[in-house]
């Protein structure tokens, strides 16, 4: 399998191996790597998979993205290593709500969010292969609240890689901030920076287009501009369709979405074969992708703070991959639109491409209010919380889902989380895990910055490891 830059106006573009994609994370031109084909599952190969173990499911899927990079025994032995210490035999396990909603439970991972379903699988991964090129790496990466603890979890203590995550002060729960904070392993970093998580997510971009700094400590990125945290996240929605019965049965998501990650993950398992009824985008107040997908204008607003911080986004990085496939697979066209996109805050999109996303998506804007109605009308009908991101996509299902396939939709983190909103919705905190109450007592390690590159850089200079100190040891 070759990888393709989503900017790459070459002919014939530059083509990559699968992990000389997955150490640089995004591409040189600033483009985001996809697949060159897509891998397809006939109605045979499904049923092949009905019934089978969540890595088993996980080791055919993906096998396809890393053909060429590893042999079949090693990857089902990384598979198994991942996904061991999942707190639930199914990893990812259903549970109905009623006769045609299900929720997918994705918070059994070690930070109860659904990135460790994807971040728990690159850890070993970039061991794997940077151990076998004896290289290493300083992984970069912005968070709204999830994606940092589960890389932080994922790469911690680990020989060959830093990891340096940015996230907005002030801007993200209590507890997913100590999730990060509180770890005291040497190879670990975290810079609140004042400002959003656009803003954050912008300083990465910016470090990767910085050549000479790209090349002095060998940066990779760990955020879902990543392919493989996309191809790891594709496993969870096979999983779940399977288990209620494709593909003789077609089943619907609704999917809480900030950076498009997750639902470009569902879109991606569709274009696999899967059988898909419908896919619901569903975005708090900060709604740039609902107003796409509804109105056809892609226009950048000011990040609002909500009750669901991870989706506090509005520049949604993952929508250029659809938007390459969109656009007929043309780098140039597409490196165009992105330039006009960050410098008048419009993304440039014909009639006949924003019809075709329409044909693919549905979506739902839900704000703080529609939120805790939510939250707590689910629990008085159903006895289950749902975390306020969760909560989105559950009430985005309930208005715009249709009816005639199963509607999964995606429990995207373990509602102690983000216990002070539950406690608004319902009257009393959820029970929080152990793993959540022991960070209240542990000291934190916080350092602010200004949303300045030079600043940040300087931050990773004093503290990453360079290249050849790693050889050395």
């Amino acid at each position: 399998m070759a990888y393709l830059s989503t900017r790459d106006g070459r002919a014939p573009p530059v083509r990559l191996p699968f992990e000389d994609a997955l150490l640089a994370g995004l591409a040189p031109d600033g483009g985001l790597y996809v697949p060159e084909v897509w891998p397809r599952f006939d109605a045979a190969a499904l049923k092949a998979l009905q019934g089978k173990s969540y890595v088993e499911i996980a080791g055919a899927v993906t096998a396809p993205f890393i053909e060429g990079a590893m042999s079949g025994p090693a990857w089902r032995k990384l598979l198994t290593e991942a996904y061991r210490n999942f707190a639930h035999p199914a990893v990812a396990p259903l549970k109905q709500l009623d006769s045609n909603l299900w929720l997918l439970e994705l918070f059994h991972g070690p930070t109860l969010a659904f990135k460790d379903y994807a971040l728990q699988l690159l850890g070993p991964l970039f061991d794997h292969v940077l151990a076998r090129r004896g290289e290493r790496v300083t992984i970069v990466g912005a968070t709204s609240g999830d994606t940092g603890s589960a890389a932080i979890e994922a790469c911690r203590d680990r020989k060959a890689i830093d990891i340096f995550i940015l996230y907005p002060h002030n801007r993200i729960s209590e507890v997913q901030r100590r999730q990060m904070t509180t770890v005291p392993s040497a190879n670990v970093h975290t810079i609140a920076i004042e400002g959003t998580f656009d803003d954050c997510q912008d300083l990465v971009k910016a470090m990767f287009a910085d050549g000479q700094f790209r090349q002095t400590f060998n940066l990779s990125a760990v955020n879902s501009i990543n392919w493989a945290r996309i191809m790891a996240q594709v496993v969870y929605y096979f999983a779940a369709a399977l288990a209620l019965g494709a593909p003789d049965r077609s089943v619907s998501f609704s999917v809480p979405t900030g950076n498009f990650g997750n639902v470009y993950a569902a879109h991606v398992a569709r274009r696999m074969g899967l059988p898909i009824t419908q896919l619901v985008i569903a975005t708090n107040r900060n709604d740039i992708l609902a107003r796409f997908i509804n109105d056809g204008s892609m226009t950048i607003g000011a990040v609002e703070p909500s009750l669901s911080p991870a989706m506090d986004i509005q520049v949604s990085s993952n929508f250029e991959r659809l938007y390459f496939e969109l656009a007929g697979r043309d780098g140039g066209a597409v490196a165009d639109a992105f330039r006009k996109f960050r410098a008048t805050g419009s993304l440039p999109a014909s009639r006949a491409l924003w019809q075709e996303a329409r044909a693919l998506f549905t979506a739902h804007r839900v704000d703080d209010a529609g939120i805790l109605t939510t939250i707590e009308s689910n629990f008085r009908a159903t006895g289950e919380i749902v975390d306020p991101h969760s909560a989105v996509a559950l009430a985005a299902a309930q208005a715009v889902g249709r009816k005639d396939a199963p509607m999964v939709t995606l429990a995207a983190a373990h509602p102690a989380k983000f216990a002070d909103a539950v406690e608004r919705a319902v009257g009393f905190r959820p029970a929080a895990p152990e793993r959540l109450a022991v960070l209240m007592d542990k000291p934190e390690r916080i350092s602010v910055l200004p949303n300045e590159l030079a600043a940040v850089e300087r931050f990773v200079r004093e503290r990453a490891r360079r290249p050849q100190e790693v050889a050395k040891q």
